[in-house]
């Protein structure tokens, strides 16, 4: 008979982050310049590599929006968001994003990032969201030359740790 502890569903803190720590380990070690098909090095490596860098800033963008319009929606979670929420501003950066002042500009939430009602739902989406969006950053980690790799591997196991910190109450 299965013990139940009433633990969150889902996989351990450890778990993921040793996935995505394995993932980095096994495709930090490619060649950014593996020959093409038609002989060139580098020039499909190159074009994959802006298309995953566009795609994590504007994830990132993206999560920024969200964790805006949460601190927008609930002022009172700024303490326990704003340094999650600096972070991702952080990440969006690396990936080539403009920069953004640490307070949203507006305390108006976008039309497309809009928080859930109650701060504990609010909470629950965002970590839904670190979650998902580490999910296909570490997914992302096949394709990428090794130093966007590497970058990748980094912000995703920063993202698992932003869900578990959210998660933990």
């Amino acid at each position: 008979m299965p013990l139940t502890t009433g633990a969150l569903s889902g996989p351990r803190r450890r778990s993921l982050l040793a996935g995505v720590a394995g993932a980095a380990l096994l495709t930090g070690c490619s060649d950014a310049g593996e020959p093409t098909p038609g002989g060139a090095r580098g020039t499909r490596s190159a074009s994959a590599a802006q298309r995953i860098t566009a795609r994590a800033a504007r994830d990132s963008e993206g999560l920024l929006d969200r964790y805006d319009a949460a601190l927008a929606a609930h002022p009172a979670l700024a303490a326990r968001l704003g340094p999650l929420r600096d972070e991702v501003a952080r990440h969006a950066k690396a990936f080539g994003a403009p920069a953004r002042p640490s307070a949203p500009a507006s305390p108006t939430p976008t039309a497309s990032a809009t928080a859930p009602a109650s701060e504990k739902d609010t909470v629950r989406a965002l970590a839904a969201a670190e979650r998902d969006l580490a999910g296909r950053r570490a997914a992302a980690l096949v394709d990428a030359p090794a130093e966007l790799a590497r970058l990748l591997a980094s912000v995703a196991a920063a993202g698992a740790g932003h869900a578990y910190l959210l998660t933990e109450d």
